[in-house]
C-alpha cells in the first residue's frame, strides 16, 4: 500500500495593500470640531449658547466668500445636533465627540439622515417637492434629520417659493443648513425665516499660523515669510491657502528643500518686497529711468505689470497707516517697517493721497491695456512727474508768498489759414482729395476719404458723402475744419441717405478681383488648373503680377 501525501490547497499569495489615495490639504484638514474653525469665534460662541440653552433655531443660513468654512460649519452643526457621545447617552453639543457612530457618519458623509443637496445642479421645483415630501417623516436613526443646501441662491424662483411653507413651519425634528457665497441673491423671504451668520475672512496671522502648523504636520519645513505670502495670497480664504500651500510643497519636493519664499513668489508671479521698495523711492525720487529699469527686471523675471502695480499699491498703504499710527504688521520684516517709517515721516497725507489715486488708476487702465508693460511704464512716469507737484495747500502758500506767479498762460494761438486758394485749383476728383490730404500731413483723413467716402456729389468745395453706410460726424466735421485750414475756402461737406458710388478702397479691391480673374482665365493658367485639379494659386503671387501689370501700364 503505498503512502499518500495530502499537499492540500496551493498556498494562495497575500494581497499587497493598497496605498491610501493621496487627499489634498484642503480636504485632509477640514475642520472637524468648532476647535479647529479658525476665525469664526463669535460665530461658534453663538451656536454654543443656542445649544447649551436650547435656543436652536430650525434654519441657519452661512454666507461669506469662498473658502472661510461655510460648508464645514453646515456639517459641523449636523454632528453637534446628532452627536449621542461615546457612551451613547449624550445630547446635543458644542464639541461633539467625533467617535459615536453618528459623528463618524456624518463626517464620511454617509449618514442616512444628514442630506447634502448642491443647489447648482438641483435648481428646480421637483427638486425642493423631494425635500418637502421627505421630511414629513421622522429621522431613521439620528435624533434630527438635517438638509445642508450649498449655493442655496442657485435655486429658481418658483423653487425658493415652494419651499417658503415648509422653511417657515417645518417639523420639529427637522433643521435646515443652507450655505452661500451670494446672499443678495436670496429672496427676503427666505432671509426673514432664518438664522444668518457671516462668516468673516479670516485674518492674514491666523492663517499663516495654521499654514505653518499644516506643514509640520506633514513633515516639511517653511520659512515663515513664504507662509506670511500665501497667506496674503489666499485673500481671507483658507481653502485657498491650502491649495497654494499644497503646490508650494510639491515646488519643494522637486527642488529639493523645504518651502522657500522666494519659491512662492516665483511660483505666484509676485513682486519681491524687496525690489517693490527700492521701486518706490525710485518714484519719489523723480528716477524715471531707474524706474523702469527697476520695472523691467521684474518683468523680466515673469512678475505681471499688475502685480507690481498691488505690491505698490500696498506699500502706499502701509506706509499712511504707519503714518495714523497703526499697529505693526507682524508679518513685516524690519527693513519694510524702517522704509514705511521713513516714508511716513517725509510724505504728507496729501501726497500719499494723491499717489494712491495715481496707482489706483494706473491699475485700472493696465488691467485693460492691450500692451500691459508698456501702459505700466507710462503709469509710472506719470508718477514720477506727479511726485514732485506740490500739494493743493502747498501751491496756495507758494501763490500767497509770491513764489510762483499767478498769471494765466497765454491762450495758443489759433491754427494759421492759407490765403484762399482759386476754385479751379481745388482737388477735382475724390482720388485728387485723398491724394492733396496726404500730400499735407494729414495722412489720417487720407485714409478717411480713401476708405469710408462714398460720393453723392463732388463738386469742390461742395461735397455729399452717402450716410447710407456709417461713417463718423466727427469725420465730417474734421474735414470741413482742415479744408478750410488748408485752401483758405469755407467747404461744404455734408452727407445724405442715399446711395453713392464705391469708395476708392471698394474700386481698388473691385480693381484687384478683376485683374486677378483675368490672370486665371489665361490659357496657360487655366490648363495648369485643369491638368492639377485642386491646385492653388498663391496670393502673393497673384499680387506680385498684378504689381508688374500696373508698373508696365
Amino acid at each position: 500500500m503505498s503512502d499518500s501525501f495530502d499537499l492540500g490547497e496551493p498556498p494562495q499569495p497575500q494581497a499587497t495593500p493598497k496605498p491610501e489615495a493621496y487627499r489634498v490639504l484642503a480636504r485632509k484638514y477640514r475642520p472637524q470640531t468648532f476647535a479647529e474653525l479658525i476665525g469664526q469665534d463669535a460665530m461658534v460662541q453663538t451656536l454654543g449658547n443656542a445649544i447649551k440653552r436650547d435656543r436652536l433655531a430650525h434654519a441657519f443660513l452661512m454666507t461669506g466668500v469662498r473658502g472661510v468654512g461655510k460648508t464645514s460649519t453646515a456639517r459641523l452643526i449636523a454632528k453637534a445636533l446628532n452627536c449621542i457621545g461615546p457612551d451613547g447617552q449624550g445630547g446635543p453639543t458644542i464639541d461633539p465627540c467625533g467617535v459615536c457612530e453618528p459623528c463618524r457618519a456624518i463626517a464620511e458623509g454617509r449618514h442616512i439622515d444628514v442630506i447634502e443637496m448642491d443647489a447648482a445642479s438641483h435648481t428646480g421645483v421637483d427638486d425642493v417637492r423631494e425635500i418637502i415630501d421627505a421630511a414629513r417623516y421622522a429621522a431613521v436613526s439620528a435624533r434630527f434629520k438635517i438638509y445642508i443646501v450649498d449655493e442655496v441662491h442657485m435655486l429658481s424662483k418658483n423653487a425658493f417659493n415652494a419651499l417658503l411653507k415648509t422653511l417657515e413651519e417645518p417639523p420639529a425634528h427637522v433643521k435646515f443648513l443652507f450655505a452661500t457665497t451670494e446672499v443678495n441673491k436670496v429672496p427676503v423671504t427666505v432671509l426673514s425665516r432664518c438664522q444668518r451668520f457671516d462668516l468673516r475672512r479670516i485674518p492674514a496671522e491666523k492663517l499663516a499660523e495654521h499654514f505653518a502648523y499644516v506643514t509640520q504636520a506633514e513633515g516639511f519645513e517653511a520659512e515663515p515669510e513664504a507662509l506670511g505670502l500665501i497667506a496674503r495670497a489666499a485673500e481671507g480664504s483658507a481653502r485657498d491657502g491650502l491649495s497654494i500651500l499644497d503646490q508650494a510643497i510639491a515646488h519643494a519636493g522637486q527642488e529639493g528643500g523645504g518651502v522657500r519664499a522666494d519659491a512662492v513668489r516665483d511660483m505666484l508671479g509676485l513682486s519681491d518686497r524687496g525690489a517693490t521698495r527700492s521701486l518706490f523711492a525710485l518714484l519719489l525720487a523723480s528716477d524715471g529711468a531707474g524706474a523702469l529699469a527697476a520695472l523691467r527686471r521684474q518683468y523680466d523675471l515673469g512678475v505681471d505689470p499688475l502685480s507690481v502695480l498691488r505690491a505698490l499699491l500696498e506699500t502706499v498703504h502701509g506706509t499712511t497707516l504707519v503714518k495714523l499710527g497703526a499697529s505693526v504688521d507682524a508679518g513685516q520684516s524690519v527693513e519694510e517697517r524702517a522704509a514705511l517709517a521713513d516714508w511716513a515721516s517725509r510724505l504728507s497725507f496729501a501726497a500719499l493721497h494723491r499717489l494712491w489715486q495715481l496707482l489706483l488708476k494706473a491699475h485700472e487702465e493696465v488691467g485693460r491695456a492691450a500692451l500691459p508693460i508698456e501702459a505700466c511704464e507710462m503709469a509710472l512716469l506719470r508718477l514720477v512727474h506727479a511726485s514732485t507737484l506740490p500739494d493743493p495747500g502747498e501751491l496756495a502758500k507758494m501763490l500767497a508768498e509770491g513764489r510762483v506767479s499767478a498769471t494765466p498762460l497765454p491762450a495758443p494761438a489759433p491754427a494759421a489759414i492759407a490765403a484762399p486758394v482759386a476754385e479751379d485749383a481745388l482737388p477735382a476728383t475724390i482720388a485728387a482729395l485723398r491724394h492733396y490730404l496726404d500730400d499735407n500731413g494729414q495722412q489720417a483723413l487720407g485714409y478717411g476719404v480713401y476708405a469710408h467716402a462714398s460720393v453723392v456729389l463732388y463738386a469742390a468745395p461742395e461735397v455729399v458723402l452717402s450716410s447710407a453706410r456709417p461713417i463718423s460726424a466727427d469725420f465730417v466735421r474734421d474735414l470741413n475744419v482742415e479744408l478750410k485750414r488748408l485752401t483758405g475756402k469755407v467747404w461744404k461737406i455734408t452727407t445724405d441717405n442715399v446711395p453713392g458710388a464705391p469708395t476708392l478702397k471698394e474700386r481698388d479691391l473691385a480693381a484687384k478681383e478683376a485683374r486677378r480673374a483675368a490672370i486665371l482665365a489665361t490659357p496657360v493658367v487655366a490648363a495648369a488648373f485643369e491638368a492639377f485639379p485642386g491646385a492653388e494659386f498663391p496670393e502673393e503671387e497673384l499680387d506680385r503680377i498684378i504689381s508688374l501689370q500696373r508698373s508696365e501700364a
